[in-house]
């Protein structure tokens, strides 16, 4: 127990050292939010039978600008230490220990961005029904981005590239998982923000969380997990047993 927190602590403390996290945390979510809303308000309210169409881009843009810093954050955590992270693991430390700080490292992240897209959400006129709910689903959201940038820096183990297709599945994933367009196939709804993106808008709109919509969150987190897992001990060249 003493190694896992000694470990998250390390690894919490090289992220808030990097300036261009720190800015991101503060700057993007606010500035995302408040395009997207924009974005969106071009569209008649008419065709959002439940808010009007900039409010539903600024659910959008909270909930993109959460995932995707997460991802960024598990994505360059796994690219640029999985050097240090084989000498940790050769000095004793166990792999899955190892992952088990990222993970936490992830939702701390995650939680922070959370936060800052949901000020940045009632900032802009928002209302919030269940603001702790909202928070909740965000959370969960960055936290699934977090574990897909691990999968993604392992397949692709540059900080560039692996930027480039966190984004590109980022910004597909929620432009489907939204209603502008009816689209429900399998591929959809496999997606990371799918069922998040259910539970934040019915959080905010309603206060309501569908179970349908948690049990498939929850359903995607366990597949992320087990994913991430395997892909950091890939990038890591170390296995479960060592």
């Amino acid at each position: 127990m003493r190694s896992l927190r000694v470990g998250a602590s390390a690894n919490a403390k090289t992220a808030v050292r990097e300036p261009t996290t720190l800015a991101l945390l503060v700057l993007l979510p606010p500035f995302v939010v408040y395009v997207y809303g924009a974005a969106m308000s071009s569209f008649p309210d008419v065709a959002f039978l439940q808010g009007s169409a900039a409010a539903y881009g600024r659910i959008g843009g909270a909930l993109f600008a959460t995932a995707f810093l997460s991802g960024l954050v598990g994505l360059f955590g796994t690219v640029s230490a999985a050097q240090a992270d084989r000498y940790l693991a050769f000095s004793g430390y166990a792999p899955a220990v190892l992952f088990g700080t990222r993970v936490l490292v992830s939702v701390g992240v995650a939680a922070a961005a959370a936060a800052v897209s949901l000020a940045a959400l009632l900032g802009f006129g928002t209302t919030v029904a269940a603001p702790l709910a909202a928070f909740g689903v965000l959370v969960l959201a960055g936290v699934l981005y977090s574990l897909l940038g691990v999968v993604v820096g392992a397949i692709v183990p540059r900080e560039l590239e692996g930027s480039l297709v966190l984004v590109f599945l980022a910004d597909m994933d929620s432009f489907l998982s939204g209603d502008v367009l009816e689209v429900s196939t399998v591929l959809v709804q496999a997606m990371p923000l799918h069922y998040p993106h259910a539970l934040f808008t019915s959080a905010v709109r309603d206060g309501t969380l569908a179970t349908g919509d948690a049990l498939g969150a929850l359903a995607a987190l366990a597949v992320l997990f087990t994913a991430a897992g395997v892909g950091y001990a890939a990038a890591t060249d170390q296995g479960w047993s060592a």
